[in-house]
This record gives structure tokens, C-alpha cells and sequence, in this order.
């Protein structure tokens, strides 16, 4: 898959394409299906399929300081995207200038002048151009004027809910990470540098990776989850596996209130293995919610309660494919 940070990565010889347009933050279930439109129409058509994405979110840009709760990493959308067949991921460096363009400056000028679109696919709530103000039957009249098609698709949910990143967040902000995981198509993942924190982890017996997420990251409600533990970084072995192969993990999400702390920090004991993991970029997957954070009475009782915490994970992962 050819990655693009802008436009200006487009080749002179360059011919049509299928486009779909997007945030894309999750790459969830109902992304997969818009995404997988395009990619079967590209297939059809015999022409390459780009999806098309934004940098900084849009939000940040419109309104500073609004940022919502990152899914996932450009790094990690590209490499979903592109298990789902996708030719080119295109990252649109959202400005002030580009937030200014009307709807037709907006098609005219990137998608026929530029990536020459022969169809747009895209979902039946996308809004684009200056103050949101095209729409999908925008881009449909447009289309109809510069000669390409456009398929409007309708967001996939279940049980009445619609799968959308703004319901993944809210499931993520509440720590019901089985309800994220069922509109992600795979647990959510919270990637990080491992920094140095208190060492109490060690002391306590349990020594933890202290993980650092990039800013905007969507971070789980305080408590303890069951997940998955994963090097990013190459040629770092942790415990019997090598990087890309998780392990299990139980992570610590809060401000580590029996000993009074302030920082909000996310912590992953890796069962099974004891190696030196600062500096290393890792991915701790989130699986399921194990208990909420407490404080305790003494650290006895903390340390009763961080066996059962391994304990309780040994068993939810042990099930899980």
C-alpha cells in the first residue's frame, strides 16, 4: 500500500481512482464496510482504491482545543486499513486554509483536478467543504457536473446502535471495553513509550511497563483490565515472544490512590516474563474490565488483590483467541 503525507505525493501519471473520504479514527466495523465498498468498486473498475484521511483531526482545527479522544495512531489507521485492501492511504493536512474551501472548490480541486475520482464512496453522514456545508446530496450534484459517481452508504450498527467513533469513545471513557471491542471488530488498543515511573510495581512483586500514550490518546476508565501486551519496537523479545506476538498483561489504569497519587498513568504487568522494556514502543490491547480502582487499607491487601487481579486475567485471556 503507497502512503501519502499530502497530496504532493501524487504521481505525474497518476489516472482515476475510487476515493472514500474520512476521520477514519478506529477504523471500526462500520468504517470497514464504507472501506470495503470502495475497495470492491475499485476492483471492478480495475483502477487503484485511496482512502483519503485528515491530520490534525478537523475538530482542532475548528474549534482549538476540542480535540476528541484519539481511537488510533495515523501509524496504526494506515496498517488497518491496508489489511482491508486499500491501494493508497492519503493523509489531508487539515488547515485553515483547506477548512475555508467551498464544496465545490472542495471536489473540483482535489478530488477531480487532483485524484481524478471516477466514483466517491463515502457515509450518508460525511459533510465537507467550508462550515460543513456539502453533503452527500452535495457531492452527488457535483458528481453529476464533473463526471464521477458517488455511493452513499448507509452507518452498520446493532441492537439500535449505530457504530460510529463517538459511541467507541463513550464505551471507552466508561470502561466497557467489550462493548468497544464489538464495534471495533478487535479490542481497543492504547500504544505508548514505556517511561520509567515510582518502581513500586517491583517492590510490590509485580513489576509494571509504565506506558506513555501519545497526546489525545483514548485512555480506559480507572480500574484493572485483562489485555494483551504487544512490542512494537523491532528486535525486542518480551518473555517467549518476539515483537508483534502479544502476551497476556493485566493493566492498571488511575493515579495508584493507595499511595496517594496524582498522576493518571497506564500500567501493564507482563505475566510471565521479567525484562528490561524501557524505551521500547508497545501496544497494550484492552480486553475486559477486571475491577474498578480503590484505595486500600494497607499494602498487604493491595498485594492480595494484585494476585487476584493476575489470577482473574490468566482466565479471561486464556478464553479468548
Amino acid at each position: 500500500m503507497q502512503r501519502w503525507r499530502s497530496l504532493e505525493d501524487i504521481p505525474p501519471d497518476w489516472g482515476r481512482c475510487v476515493l472514500t473520504i474520512g476521520v477514519f479514527d478506529g477504523v471500526h466495523r462500520g468504517h470497514a464496510q464504507l472501506i470495503g465498498r470502495a475497495v470492491k468498486s475499485a476492483a471492478v473498475r480495475g483502477v487503484p482504491s485511496v482512502l483519503m484521511t485528515f491530520d490534525p483531526h478537523p475538530m482542532e482545527v475548528v474549534r482549538p482545543g476540542s480535540h476528541p479522544a484519539q481511537l488510533t495512531t495515523l501509524t496504526r489507521r494506515a496498517d488497518l486499513v491496508e489489511e482491508l485492501g486499500v491501494d493508497v492511504f492519503c493523509v489531508m493536512p487539515f488547515t485553515h486554509e483547506f477548512m475555508k474551501l467551498t464544496p465545490t472548490r472542495y471536489v473540483h480541486d482535489l478530488l477531480v483536478e487532483k485524484l481524478h475520482v471516477t466514483e466517491v464512496v463515502i457515509g450518508d453522514n460525511f459533510t465537507f467543504g467550508k462550515k460543513a456545508a456539502g453533503t452527500v446530496d452535495t457531492m452527488r450534484e457535483l458528481g453529476g457536473r464533473f463526471g464521477f459517481e458517488v455511493d452513499g452508504v448507509k452507518l452498520v450498527g446493532e441492537h439500535a446502535v449505530t457504530f460510529s467513533s463517538t459511541y467507541i469513545r463513550a464505551c471507552v471513557d466508561a470502561g466497557d471495553m467489550a462493548a468497544a471491542a464489538d464495534a471495533l471488530g478487535r479490542p481497543h488498543r492504547v500504544e505508548g513509550v514505556v517511561v520509567h515511573g515510582d518502581g513500586r510495581g517491583r517492590e510490590l512483586g509485580f513489576p509494571t511497563a509504565n506506558v506513555a500514550p501519545p497526546m489525545h490518546a483514548a485512555i480506559p476508565a480507572d480500574g484493572v483490565y485483562a489485555g494483551w501486551f504487544t512490542v512494537l519496537s523491532p528486535g525486542q523479545t518480551v518473555g517467549t515472544t518476539v515483537p508483534g506476538k502479544r502476551a497476556m498483561a493485566a493493566i492498571s489504569v488511575g493515579t495508584n490512590p493507595t499511595f496517594s497519587g496524582r498522576t493518571r498513568t497506564v500500567e501493564a504487568y507482563v505475566l510471565d516474563t521479567d525484562i528490561d522494556l524501557y524505551g521500547q514502543h508497545v501496544a497494550v490491547d484492552f480486553v475486559e474490565h477486571v475491577r474498578g480502582m480503590r484505595k486500600f487499607d494497607s499494602i498487604d491487601d493491595l498485594i492480595t488483590a494484585m494476585g487476584r487481579d493476575v489470577d482473574q486475567t490468566r482466565k479471561i485471556l486464556a478464553s479468548r483467541p
